[in-house]
């Protein structure tokens, strides 16, 4: 979805309200419920809620790791398949060499300045918020998880 705004390292981070602001925090009360439950009604009820609420916490936050995960593969697929169009220069060996958070922040970069702040990145094996801040260009991903 895009924004009116345009994407910048200060506006870049995305919220999922449904998952951030309610999914998460309503599953965290509901275990911490379940434990006082369980601590003031040591029975078998008490403490099949109190399973049941962590297989819910558990599973709420495996699915989301996964999914940011395969977003992750899939982002790292396709900047390096960018790199070989845009950075011919570039070695296959020097593509290969970023790291998946490298070639993440990488995705901001616009298409003029990424063969040269990838090979940077390469070279002085830069971190994910030293590649974000020296970008001018900003390349937006409103797509992002």
């Amino acid at each position: 979805m895009a924004s009116d705004a345009p994407q910048s390292l200060k506006n870049h981070t995305r919220f999922d309200p449904w998952f951030h602001f309610f999914l998460a925090p309503a599953t965290i009360l509901i275990t911490i419920w379940a434990i006082i439950h369980l601590y003031h009604h040591k029975d078998s009820t008490s403490i099949l809620l109190l399973g049941v609420s962590i297989m819910l916490l558990i599973t709420e936050t495996k699915a989301r790791v996964y999914a940011l995960k395969v977003q992750d593969r899939l982002i790292r697929l396709e900047e390096r398949l960018r790199l070989a169009k845009l950075a011919p220069d570039l070695s296959s060996q020097q593509i290969q060499s970023l790291t998946e958070s490298q070639l993440i922040a990488l995705r901001f970069a616009s298409d003029s300045e990424l063969p040269t702040l990838a090979a940077r990145a390469a070279d002085q094996n830069l971190g994910s918020k030293q590649i974000k801040e020296a970008i001018q260009n900003w390349r937006a991903d409103w797509f992002r998880v």
